[in-house]
């Protein structure tokens, strides 16, 4: 379960991602650099395909797959993935490529949102899609996507190799289900003009674990449709515990405690994810987009290894082409940062109320480190010196609030 979404502000489209996935699976954030290994051949978690070299990119990987739940690169491009339920048996499908080989796939070749919406479906209709995703789980299922760039964002639903995307020039959102129906602009060749891709739903699985988490995400894009979403406001939503947005860095209002039960459907689940041992958040990201790309303009990124709401979001330069070398803390790709949010996770958790204490030692620490992120965005030359220790300072902050 997860949830992803985009929308405009001030500087560009913002884009974020809640990566729900088994309690205990570690995901890092890791700086990939530049391939240039054209006419090679390229091993994804289950097959071996043709290289086509490969952008420098941020990509967010459980350290037990090739492929990414969500990321960033060098052109300012963002896409992650949600599960969903199908018509397709992909419990069954012979292996092939998964949602986060896609997404990797897509960030590592385009330069658009429309060339990676390209570059995925003619992967999904060369290979298509198979192969264990969840290993917890030893579950397999098909991948809805959100591809964004500075102009616009795609919404790419799938089953198996049957496809159908649409267009949302301002952003928007997805959750665990299907979203697009008669709308689509591209579709795979299946289908018939106007023919609505609902029809490749499971009508058996109960999709309230998806409605509740999703309604939550459109009401915050329609209050920030003006244009105003910022990061901040972005990160105090990815920390929705069913009560509205909290903990927005620099415009701080009391911490709400995880929710304590769970209805069996899961119909009340949250943004912010608690589902037991079943589903938490592992991994969040934020990327701002910029409209000016094309003249060098720098894309940001805000990560919180673990659940954000007992992390920091450590902000980050990735590598921009054309721009200064990035700088992305080194503890965002470490085991040892990520193991400590999730002991703060497994202790609010356990203590809902201790949320107070925890924030009471976190929240200073990331609105330092965004407001020194702010400082030095327009000076590139800063931004190692600067930004040398935010790692160290996050996890220091992260142990000490459960010591």
């Amino acid at each position: 379960m997860c949830d992803t979404l985009c929308g405009t502000g001030p500087d560009g489209m913002i884009f974020a991602k809640n990566s729900d996935r088994p309690a205990g699976e570690v995901q890092l954030t890791v700086p990939f650099g530049r391939r240039n290994t054209q006419g090679c051949t390229l091993r994804t978690q289950y097959l071996s395909i043709g290289d086509t070299g490969a952008h420098a990119a941020l990509l967010s990987c459980p350290t037990w797959l090739w492929g990414a739940e969500h990321g960033v690169n060098e052109y300012g491009v963002a896409i992650g993935n949600e599960k969903v339920g199908t018509t397709n048996d992909a419990a069954h499908a012979r292996p092939a490529l998964i949602g986060m080989d896609l997404v990797r796939l897509g960030l590592e070749r385009a330069r658009t949102a429309r060339e990676a919406l390209e570059i995925m479906t003619d992967l999904l209709e060369v290979h298509g899609q198979g192969g264990i995703a969840d290993a917890a789980h030893q579950e397999a299922y098909d991948s809805s996507f959100l591809i964004a760039d500075a102009d616009g964002a795609f919404i790419l639903d799938t089953s198996g190799s049957a496809y159908a995307a649409a267009p949302f020039p301002d952003g928007t959102a997805i959750s665990n289900r299907l979203s697009v129906r008669t709308e689509w602009t591209v579709g795979s060749p299946a289908l018939e003009d106007g023919e609505d891709f609902d029809r490749y739903r499971d009508t058996e699985e109960n999709t309230a674990h998806a409605d509740v988490r999703l309604a939550a995400s459109r009401r915050f894009l329609h209050d920030h449709r003006s244009g105003g979403l910022t990061p901040a406001t972005m990160a105090a939503h990815l920390r929705d515990h069913g009560d509205g947005p909290w903990g927005a860095p620099g415009n701080r209002g009391p911490a709400q405690p995880p929710p304590t039960a769970m209805a069996r459907d899961f119909s009340d689940v949250t943004v912010c994810m608690h589902a037991g041992d079943y589903s938490v958040t592992t991994s969040s990201l934020i990327a701002v987009l910029p409209a000016e790309r094309a003249s060098g303009r720098t894309v940001r990124a805000f990560v919180a290894l673990g659940s954000p709401c007992t992390s920091v979001y450590v902000p980050a330069f990735p590598s921009t082409f054309g721009g200064p070398p990035g700088v992305v803390p080194r503890q965002l790709w470490s085991e040892e940062m990520w193991r400590a949010a999730d002991a703060v996770r497994v202790h609010v958790q356990s203590d809902p109320d201790a949320i107070h204490a925890v924030r009471a030692v976190l929240d200073p620490i990331e609105d330092e480190l965004w407001a020194e992120a702010d400082e030095i965005l327009e000076e590139p030359g800063r931004w190692a010196e600067v930004g040398a220790d935010w790692g160290q300072r996050a996890l220091d902050g992260l142990r000490a609030s459960v010591s």
